[in-house]
């Protein structure tokens, strides 16, 4: 392959990137992206279907919300959380239909 026709990621987009990876690499905000992506919670709500503290699901939700994976939606004086688009879910049904192949395979 041509050097010249290698189309390389600039470093902030590298960053980014990895940023994301990062974002999907903790258990705790996987299972709170795979909530989010079935149905829109509050944080009351993601603190008894995944039986965690409000402050630990509070910290988790606001780093997801300084990468754009989810958003909230305020509704009086609640807050309601969401994917903030379809790229974010896709990634992570990957991952999972990964696991589930590699897993067949043992």
């Amino acid at each position: 392959m041509n050097p010249l026709s290698i189309n390389y990621l600039e470093e902030n987009s590298i960053e980014h990137i990895s940023q994301i990876f990062k974002a999907l690499s903790d258990p705790t905000r996987i299972r709170i992206l795979h909530l989010l992506f079935q149905q829109e919670c509050s944080v009351n709500e993601i603190v008894r279907h995944l039986d965690l503290t409000q402050s630990a699901i509070s910290h988790q939700l606001k780093y997801l919300r300084q990468l754009r994976l989810v958003k909230k939606r305020r509704e009086k004086n609640m807050y309601f959380y969401s994917p903030d688009d379809e790229h974010v879910i896709k990634l992570l049904e990957q991952a999972i239909e990964h696991m589930k192949h590699t897993n067949k395979e043992e």
